[in-house]
């Protein structure tokens, strides 16, 4: 556990092993033996060097860090490549340490504890601002800390050179791991095209460079529009999750009031009020008067306000640990489970390229797998647009029926947690 500070430092860099790994593939530096390179002695396990140089080959596909609590073990990928591993130890009995999708949100080399006897703490990467983070410290081979997730010291510090803030840590109990996925509900990159004018050989009298010769001449007119290429460079964090019963209740009444039916206060309360509008649209639209929302009054109240819903689900968008973006999506049975699940952009955004997603199920929902949760959200073009004119290699999608907005506050992406 760590104090509350927010002091940053940025990610510095690319893992430095990887040139190590491709010396020693090629021969140039053995191990072992007159004039060997020393390897850091604290307990580690990397992995072959052939995965290591596939890390080299894609430095910009983005990076994720997870984390298995049953197994006592950290997993670095770039992309849906294991690029290092080592084993950690993480929360003990009363400490333990919460599952879930987060984010890097502070870094610092040297940093102490303020709540167990100003305990070093180097390299640390703080997870939430309540007090856990990953950071270098005694791993034995059992859960031993106070919440937070240790790792040896070789391995912490090199950790530390790899990431950046923002990068996204997911814990979960029993092993996961990223697959690629293709879905039509997955964005793509979208340009906004913007206008450009092509001016003819011949200018308008009255402009400047006009007149030639004493000849007046024509402006061109404006040209075809074509698309600016200025790719985002900023990831979003998007973030999927079912509304309430009393929020759609709510939304339904909005949409009354919008329409002139009178539905009382709009507080989510289905009152004396709010039925008699019902009614009154029912009888408008000619449908069985019954004073009850069912889906069929709310399809037609919707379709006759000319917006898409009703309002099942909530779209919330945020860059730079900022909101920017929040939308209503339609999600398709939005009383049934989603479990926690992450979708990430790593390729493919760019001008007419096919975009590459990968997931990590962080919080399974009987069984349903992310491609049956994609088929459950449908997108407003207002919202489907924004995301795409704003999507930047990095972009990450939680769908998830958790609740996020505890952990979540100013300073933070979404942080999803399925167990405290």
């Amino acid at each position: 556990m760590i104090e509350i500070s927010r002091e940053t430092f940025p990610g510095a860099g690319r893992f430095p092993s990887a040139l190590a790994a491709l010396l020693i593939a090629a021969g140039t530096l053995t191990m072992g033996g007159s004039g060997a390179v020393a390897r850091d002695p604290a307990p580690m396990t990397p992995i072959a060097g052939a995965s290591l140089v596939a890390e080299a080959d894609d430095p910009d596909m983005p990076l994720q860090i997870l984390v298995s609590l049953d197994e006592q073990k950290l997993e670095v990928y770039r992309g849906t490549k294991l690029i290092e591993t080592t084993r950690i130890s993480s929360g003990k009995r009363g400490h333990g340490t919460p599952t879930g999708v987060f984010s890097i949100l502070e870094k610092r080399r040297r940093h102490f504890s303020n709540l167990y006897n100003n305990a070093p703490m180097p390299y640390m990467q703080r997870l939430t601002w309540s007090g856990i983070a990953l950071h270098e410290g005694v791993v034995p081979n059992y859960p031993a800390s106070h919440g937070c997730i240790r790792m040896p010291r070789g391995f912490a510090q090199q950790l530390f050179s790899m990431t950046d803030r923002g990068a996204h840590v997911i814990v979960t109990r029993k092993r996961a791991e990223p697959r690629a996925v293709t879905h039509a509900a997955l964005p793509a990159l979208r340009l906004p095209e913007t206008e450009v004018a092509s001016l003819a050989a011949e200018l308008r009298p009255g402009l400047p460079g006009a007149v030639t010769d004493g000849d007046a001449g024509t402006v061109g007119s404006i040209g075809p529009t074509e698309p600016t290429l200025k790719l985002p460079s900023q990831p979003l964090r998007i973030l999927v999750t079912p509304t309430s019963a009393q929020e759609r209740l709510r939304d339904m009444q909005r949409v009354l009031d919008q329409l002139g039916y009178d539905p009382g206060p709009v507080d989510g309360v289905m009152g004396r009020k709010t039925r008699a509008a019902i009614r009154l649209f029912q009888e408008g639209a000619e449908l069985p008067v019954t004073g009850e929302p069912t889906d069929l009054v709310l399809r037609a109240l919707y379709a006759e306000a000319g917006e898409a819903g009703p309002a099942t689900g909530r779209l919330y968008v945020r860059r730079n640990f900022k909101e920017v973006y929040s939308a209503n999506v339609v999600l398709k049975d939005p009383d049934q489970p989603l479990g926690t699940h992450l979708f990430t952009a790593i390729a493919g955004l760019a001008p007419g390229a096919d975009p590459r997603w990968m997931t990590v199920v962080a919080d399974e929902a009987e069984n349903r797998s992310p491609e049956t949760i994609l088929d459950r959200i449908e997108w407003t073009p207002d919202a489907r647009a924004f995301v795409e004119e704003n999507l930047a290699l990095g972009s990450s999608l939680v769908v998830t029926d958790r609740p996020f907005r505890l952990h979540s506050g100013l300073g933070t992406d979404f942080v999803v947690m399925t167990r405290q």
